[in-house]
Parts: structure tokens; C-alpha cells; sequence
């Protein structure tokens, strides 16, 4: 079980990164089949092997020999990593089913966010209707309690925008609603502030290198990513060690 939730997170990731590029060109995610961007040659079934093409391949297109963007293999390795932890803490069980399409939703969303900065429509709202119908019959809570997280997830980064004025974009308002509907309300908040401490330390450490300067906008996709697997996975824990110090 363990090599088919491996080999399927690397699948999905060569899907998912087919998907984040061609929805962020507004093309069609089916056609035309898989194909190097610079000189349009179709790609044979060896050139498309997650992560192993790209090694072997020495990061460039076979046929033209244009380099491939590190982004490919780095939306594999997040998909397949990211797929597998929620595998092994979860476990199988129905509570597999929302975590799996959230974390999807999670990954397509990063692979979006770094590339455009942007988080998109056209895949959260699907997610969000799949999430809400999932949550009628599957979760430990009823039904209103992941319906009230999907509200306070979205309410809180709507907030936070307005307070901010637009310091949060409207995508990761809506992620945040997607969100909800897994974590239900208290893991929600954490979630965003794990992914607040964490964007907020990489920030910093950008800022001292030089890396980026303080007007230029960071993707917040990846912090959301890593602040809600952290707290939908390890939440309880979480909160029992915060606990313990007072």
C-alpha cells in the first residue's frame, strides 16, 4: 500500500503540474497531449517518469535541449511527500478521502502561487463544492461543525485583507474557506497561524540575504500548504505541548 500511495503522489504531481500550467494559460488541462513549451515536441512515455526524467535528462528538453524549469520535479517531490505523510497519519479510513482532496487542492494551489502569485478560482470553487458534499457523510464532527470552519476560515483572511487592505489575496480567501471545511474552526486558526510563523521566519531570512526587498510580494501558497497539513495532522498534539507550559 505504501509504493502504490507513492507512485500515485508522483503521478498525481506530473498531473498536477500539467494542471497548474495550462489553468494559468487558460488552456485545456486534456489537449493537446504533454509537449516541451519551447519547441513543442511531443514528449515520449521515458521523457515523462516523475523526477527520474528530469535527473536524467540533466534538467533539459531531449529534443531541443532548452532547460526545464526545477519547478516540475519540485511539485512531484511536494505532491508525492505531501500525499504520503497524510497517507500514514490518517490512515485508511474515510477521514483519507477529505484529507487527500484537500491536500490537492493544497499542492495545485502552490504550484499556481510560485509560478503567478496567484491561487485560482477554477479550482477552489470545485474543491469546495466536492469538500462540502465529502462532509455530509464523512467526518467525526456533524456536519455544521466543518460548515462553521469553512465560515470562520474564510471570515478570518476576508478580515485580515480588509484590515490589511488587500495584504491577502482573494485566493487565499477562498483556500481558506476550503480549509474550514476539513479542519472544522479551531484547527483552522491554527493552521493560519502556523503558516503566518513560518512565512513570517522565511520572510525574514529573505529580507537579511537580499533575496527580495520589502515591497515585493512573497507567495503565501506554501506557508498555507505546510501551516494546515501541520495542523490538521498534528493540531492536538500541538495544542497538549502548548498547553504544558502553563
Amino acid at each position: 500500500m505504501d509504493a502504490f500511495v507513492i507512485v500515485l503522489g508522483l503521478l498525481l504531481g506530473s498531473f498536477f503540474n500539467v494542471v497548474a500550467i495550462r489553468l494559468l494559460k487558460q488552456q485545456s488541462i486534456a489537449f493537446p497531449p504533454s509537449h516541451c513549451p519551447s519547441c513543442k515536441h511531443p514528449l515520449s512515455p521515458q521523457d515523462l517518469i516523475p523526477i527520474i526524467s528530469y535527473v536524467l535528462l540533466k534538467g533539459r528538453c531531449r529534443y531541443c535541449q532548452t532547460s526545464i524549469s526545477p519547478l516540475y520535479p519540485l511539485g512531484e517531490l511536494v505532491t508525492v511527500l505531501s500525499l504520503y505523510t497524510v497517507y500514514k497519519v490518517v490512515g485508511l479510513s474515510f477521514e483519507l478521502i477529505p484529507a487527500m482532496l484537500l491536500t490537492s487542492l493544497l499542492v495545485i494551489s502552490v504550484l499556481t502561487d510560485i509560478r503567478e502569485k496567484l491561487i485560482l478560482n477554477v479550482v477552489t470553487f470545485p474543491f469546495i463544492g466536492i469538500l462540502v458534499i465529502v462532509r455530509l457523510f464523512i467526518g467525526e464532527g456533524a456536519f455544521w461543525y466543518y460548515l462553521i470552519g469553512g465560515i470562520v476560515g474564510f471570515s478570518l483572511l476576508l478580515l485580515i485583507s480588509i484590515a490589511s487592505k488587500g495584504g491577502m489575496g482573494g485566493g487565499d480567501i477562498k483556500l481558506y474557506a476550503a480549509i474550514g471545511l476539513v479542519l472544522g474552526p479551531w484547527l483552522t486558526v491554527m493552521s493560519f497561524v502556523l503558516a503566518s510563523f513560518v512565512g513570517a521566519i522565511v520572510g525574514i531570512f529573505l529580507l537579511l540575504t537580499g533575496k527580495v526587498n520589502r515591497k515585493q510580494p512573497i507567495p503565501f501558497g506554501p506557508y498555507i500548504l505546510i501551516g494546515t497539513l501541520t495542523a490538521y495532522l498534528f493540531g492536538s498534539q500541538l495544542w497538549d505541548w502548548y498547553r504544558s507550559f502553563f
